[in-house]
This record gives C-alpha cells, structure tokens and sequence, in this order.
C-alpha cells in the first residue's frame, strides 16, 4: 500500500477514536468529521474504480433491458464485483420482470417514402405488423382530445407535441410535467378511435435521438402501436401538418411482448457491530433502456453504490449499522425489484434505517433530497458543510427515488443523490447515454458524496 492510501486510513482510524457519538446540530459539526470526509474524497478521487466499472459494464455488457441475456450478465457481473471488494455477504433475491423486445423492424416516414423520420418505440408497445401508414393529427396535452370529434382523431395517429418546460430549472419536474403523453398517450387517442400514436421525445435537446421510456396500456382499451420521435423530426412533422394537414405518415415496428421471467435484485452487506439488524441502504437500478448503454441511467448509481462499499472496506471503516448496497431490477419498465426488496423487508421484518438512491445521472453532486422528519432534515442540513468543499451544498425535502420508494414509513428516512441535473435529459433513454458521455471525476465525486453521507448517518444516527 503506498504511502499516500495508508495516511489516509491512518486519518480515518484516528477520527473514529475523537468522534463521540453524541447528535451532530443543524449548526455544528466537528473537525474530525470533517476529516473523516475528506479521506473518503480523496480514496474516491485518488484510487476510484467506478469509472472502471462503469467502462466494463457498458462496454462489455451494454444496454440491459429487464428479462434480457444481457442484464442476467449484469447481475453476474454486480455479483462477481461485490464479493471481489469484501463484502461480508452477497446474495441474489429472485424477481419477477416483464420481457418485452424491440424486434428488428422500427422506421418511419412521411408521405410516399420522401423523408424519414427518427423514432423508436416506447417501452411495451405493440407492434404494427406491418406498415401502418395514416394520416396525423396533432395535439399538445391529452386533455385536447376530450374536445375534438372522435370522427377527426378515428383511424389516425395522434402525435403528442407537447415539450418539456423550458422554464423549469428543475429538469426532472419539467420531464415530470411532459410524462404522460408518453405514459398514457396510447390508451388516450386509442379511446378516440385512432391507430397509432408518436410522442414528442422528453428532452430539452433539439437533435435526432429518439428517446424511449416506459408506457402503459389500460385494460379497458384496445392497445395501438406507440413510438417517440426525435425533436428535430417533431419539429418537421409539426412543419409539414402545418403546410399538409392530410400528409399521411408511416410507422413499422416489429416489437413483441413475452411472458414474465425471473432474474435477482444483487444485494451486499458489510455487517454492523452495534446495530446489525438495521439497515443503512445505497443502490440504484442495474437494468436499462435497450438503446445505448445505459450509462447514466443508471450505471451511474450502479457503480457509484458500489464504490461506497469499496472505499468503506478500503479505509478499514467498521459500521454501526449493517450498510448494504442494493442492485436493483426492472426500474425502467415495473419497478419490481423495488417492490420486490420492500415486500420481502415488510415480510421477514427487516428494519430500514435510511435508504440512499442515486438515479439522476453521473453529473457533479449538488447534494440531496430527502423524505424524513423534520428531525432527520434538520440533522441533514448541518452535515452538508462537511461536504461544502466538495460542491455539496444542498439539503432538501423531495422526492427520493423510484427503487427505494416502496420502503417508506414512518422509520426510514429516504435520501435521492441530487446532481446537476441541467444536461441529464440530453443522455436519458437515448442512443446517447454512453459511457463516453460521463465525466470521470463528477462520477467519483457523487461516489463521495454517498459515501460520506453513509458514514455520518452511521457515526450520529438522524434522530
């Protein structure tokens, strides 16, 4: 071990012998604290692995759509890396994931083959069996549909147009506010008679990649074929409606939905000395969109996850509590690993202490949101200026995480890693979410991030 890796463990073990375990205020926090985070930083900045990581699992491995050969290798992969970095136990828990596939056959076009236009299909549509060409209405919100005739919508595509709200610097509300043309578009122009439906993709960005993401059929409702469309084409189809209301257009996908499989949620312990039976918890979701390489959605949060983990058995940390990492199925297209993990921890008894999730992207860490008490929040406030040197500012009430979600009650403070989220829609569910595209050292500072909020929660406790 070189000399610089051993000051830092001496470092560590020191802090532990000064700190008592007496409630950090929402005012103070000690110097030795603040040692203690700055020796998680600098093993996070100085010896990282997750942007290793992250280079095998998107280029080795690749996209990992739920009940694919490729996340059954992700699994093995998380699998085979956790145990390599010590943990005290991993284990495989089985969950039941959806299958679906994007087949071979995915184009569209405008009129008689004169222009191509960039889509993919959204996750869990049919497929159109063949070419389905008709002509197109345009509408911004589903609502508008409830007040045009169903004889202009039946037997059309309805294409949603509607763009993420520029306004909001918040990008992830303003994703939140375009979600259910995607969602819900289908069942909604399929309740007025039309056969297909386009989606305006959800990104700020003006360019030619198609985003997917999870739709859903109601019951009730004929299911119709459904595709995103890239901004770019959006803005030439709203053109050419414009120019052409009767210009027809033409879809083609070849998509196939299977029966459910089984595949696992991989979780890792590093045991705790006092407080063995509850749980300190970081994870994100292994699984991704089948397009790109699901690189800050969520390889990000993957890796990052592990790499606490990592830097906690390198400094020789010992933890109160028990802290595990959670690698999680079926996000994108369910959630039922996350569902899964709550069910099982509700059925066995387990106790949640806190929950950290990190699912936004690998981008500098601003700090976090949290779904707790006020006592917890309180707690929290006071932490952020260990990290302040860091770019770790920010303690916010909010919203968490998908995965971790299905865990909260009344005992468990829920905690989403917050990054600067202003490009994340740039990458999210596209061709474009790469591993080319993830800075190296705005990754590893997220990884410091976590990690030092696992040790403060572990040394102090939230209430």
């Amino acid at each position: 071990m070189d000399a610089v890796r051993k000051s830092f463990k001496v470092a560590l073990g020191f802090g532990l012998f000064a700190i008592t375990h007496s409630a950090i205020t929402a005012q103070t926090f000690s110097a030795a604290d603040s040692a203690q985070v700055k020796a998680i930083y600098e093993e996070a900045l100085g010896n990282g692995e997750c942007h290793e990581n992250l280079y095998d699992l998107c280029k080795d491995i690749g996209a990992r759509l739920s009940g694919s050969p490729e996340l059954d290798q992700a699994i093995d992969w998380g699998y085979a890396l956790l145990e390599n970095y010590g943990a005290d136990t991993v284990f495989k828990q089985p969950v039941m994931v959806p299958k679906w596939t994007r087949g071979d056959k995915e184009a569209a076009y405008l009129g008689d083959k004169e222009a191509p236009l960039r889509i993919c299909a959204l996750g869990g549509s049919i497929g159109t069996d063949g070419p389905l060409t008709s002509e197109v209405i345009e509408v911004k919100y589903l609502k508008d549909l409830d007040t045009i005739p169903r004889e202009d919508v039946e037997g059309k595509i309805v294409f949603f147009n509607r763009p993420m709200d520029p306004l909001l610097i918040n990008t992830g509300a303003a994703y939140g506010g375009a979600y259910d043309q995607r969602s819900d578009g289908s069942s909604k122009a399929s309740e007025k008679g039309a056969v297909g439906a386009l989606v305006r993709s959800l990104t700020h960005a003006l360019d030619t990649f198609p985003h997917t993401g999870a739709m859903r059929y109601r019951e009730d409702i004929q299911p119709i074929p459904a595709a995103a469309i890239s901004t770019v084409d959006a803005r030439k189809l709203k053109q050419r409606l414009r120019e052409f209301p009767d210009t027809p257009v033409t879809m083609e996908m070849s998509c196939v939905s299977y029966p459910d499989v089984e595949q696992y949620n991989v979780i890792a312990e590093i045991k705790g000395s006092e407080f063995p039976d509850e749980y300190i918890i970081v994870g994100g979701h292994l699984d991704s969109w089948d397009i790109g390489e699901g690189a800050h959605d969520d390889g990000a949060g993957i890796v990052q996850s592990i790499e606490v983990l990592r830097i906690l058995k390198e400094l020789n940390y010992e933890p109160r509590y028990t802290i595990r990492v959670v690698l999680f199925v079926n996000e994108e297209n369910g959630n039922n690993g996350g569902k899964t993990y709550a069910r099982v921890a509700e059925e066995t008894g387990e106790k949640h202490y806190a929950a950290i999730e990190s699912d936004s992207g690998g981008f500098s860490p601003r700090g976090f949101s949290m779904e707790g008490d006020d006592e917890a929040y309180n707690t929290v406030k006071g932490w952020v200026g260990c990290m302040e040197t860091y770019g770790v500012h920010l303690a916010r009430r909010g919203w968490s995480g998908v995965d971790i979600r299905p865990l909260k009650n009344d005992y468990v403070t829920l905690f989403g890693l917050v990054p600067d989220n202003q490009r994340y829609f740039d990458f999210h569910h596209s061709n474009r979410d790469t591993w080319e595209n993830v800075n190296k050292r705005e990754l590893e500072l997220g990884a410091g991030a976590m990690t030092s909020l696992v040790y403060l929660i572990d040394q102090y406790g939230l209430k």
